[in-house]
């Protein structure tokens, strides 16, 4: 029965939140971006409702359209004109239903719960993940597929990772497992090896050590000392690079405490990174900021972390273009299609990546009809892979497209892109993200 919670739940929560969201969001975030840029359509739109617009999908589902990003706050999803038509928008609109976005869940669910319980790069259930997204598009849209594989190096441990806690002379010994239920610590993704000899200072980072003034503001140097940083507001890839910029050993970034947020945590610093990161729970990385900040205290560690590196992995972006649409003149949509491995990601991004594929689906099939405006615009509807382990997939997406001179492919091409991420989180917004947030 617990078992059986632990799917039910996700599922029917992101279904309740969707529900609520999904309609209220609805199809107005392409069509005012595809508007906004020119008001193209503006003054000739004689749209009629096409023939059978609920038409479902040959398998999983028909639609779906929320996002998280976009140039507007409007959150009209109808609108008329003079003589009473109506707009694009509102026949996209009416055909969205919340049960087809909710059939592409249930699928994404199945897939985990078949695949130890996730969807993580490098797992059956990430593999199989690719394979829906690619097989639905190909049996319910004329779009034009492409997929691009990316090397994602990896690493394992060769043996069990050591964490001695040494306060004036007491040593503690720290508990690794891969059951972060009973953890001290971790190992975080792309951490390096280390084997130290002697016991190293652990200093404390001011202020979540996300900008240059909390390291330079500490009492000391932190070079070649053992950096504690607490979760929160920069990535963890920002504070490993912070601490490497500062020539720390190690840094342990610690869980913040908050509901739910107290173990130690499955996380990524990054393919870049170049020094040892462990993740710690919040009641050991509380303990050790309590302790060295006493300044009666004598607060060291010793560590050991031997990783073997293993032969880089493919992983795979999908990307779906219309056929219609000015390719110099994109419009972007993504979502990430992997889970972290701690569980099916069925909000995290099971419903984004299904309201993505939803709505690619419901314009392709509303294009194919005589009656619904091409937009002036291409549209490509993309699926990142490796979110999860440092945005890697989009990352390579944004590389490849700077050194690219076929039009349609090059970033210059790029209008603008909507990132659909989390669209079950009951506190969405529409935003602008500026790069820094």
């Amino acid at each position: 029965m617990l078992k059986f919670m632990k799917i039910l739940v996700p599922v029917v929560g992101v279904g309740i939140v969707l529900t609520a969201v999904v309609l209220a969001l609805s199809i107005v975030t392409l069509v005012k971006v595809n508007k906004g840029f020119d008001d193209i359509q503006s003054d000739n739109i004689e749209a009629t409702n096409p023939t059978n617009p609920t038409t479902g999908p040959t398998t999983a589902a028909t639609i779906a359209d929320t996002t998280t990003t976009t140039t507007t706050t409007t959150t009209t999803t109808t609108a008329t004109t003079t003589t009473g038509q109506p707009l694009p928008n509102s026949i996209l609109a009416s055909s969205i239903r919340i049960e087809d976005v909710m059939h592409h869940l249930d699928d994404l669910q199945t897939i985990a719960t078949n695949a130890d319980g996730n969807r993580a790069i490098h797992t059956r259930g990430f593999n199989e993940t690719l394979d829906y997204i690619y097989n639905v598009l190909t049996l319910n849209t004329n779009y034009n597929i492409t997929q691009r594989f990316f090397p994602v190096r990896d690493s394992t441990l060769a043996s069990n990772p050591v964490l001695l806690i040494s306060i004036n002379d007491a040593i503690q010994n720290y508990t690794y497992s891969t059951n972060l239920a009973i953890a001290d610590f971790t190992v975080a993704r792309f951490s390096t090896s280390l084997d130290l000899t002697d016991y190293v200072a652990i200093t404390v980072i001011p202020n979540l050590g996300c900008d240059d003034t909390d390291w330079e503001n500490n009492n000391m140097s932190v070079a070649g000392q053992v950096a504690l940083v607490k979760r929160g507001n920069c990535t963890f890839v920002k504070k490993a690079q912070q601490a490497s910029k500062y020539n720390v050993t190690a840094l342990f970034i610690y869980n913040d405490g908050a509901p739910g947020n107290v173990r130690p945590m499955s996380i990524s610093v990054g393919e870049a990174n170049e020094i040892p990161v462990l993740s710690l729970s919040y009641n050991l990385g509380q303990e050790l900021a309590d302790a060295v900040q006493d300044p009666a205290n004598n607060v060291t560690a010793l560590i050991n972390i031997n990783l073997l590196n293993d032969k880089p992995l493919p992983v795979v972006n999908i990307c779906a273009d219309t056929p219609s649409g000015d390719p110099a003149q994109t419009i972007v949509i993504g979502s990430h299609s992997d889970s972290v491995p701690a569980g099916p990601g069925i909000n995290d991004n099971g419903s984004g990546s299904a309201a993505n594929l939803g709505l690619a689906i419901a314009l392709a099939r509303l294009f194919q009809t005589s009656t619904y405006p091409p937009f002036k615009y291409r549209i490509r509807f993309c699926w990142w892979g490796a979110e999860e382990v440092g945005l890697l997939g989009s990352n390579f997406h944004v590389r490849q497209a700077k050194n690219a001179t076929t039009v349609g492919e090059r970033l210059q091409d790029y209008l603008i892109n909507l990132n659909y991420d989390m669209l079950g989180s009951p506190n969405y917004i529409f935003g602008i993200y500026d790069g820094q947030t």
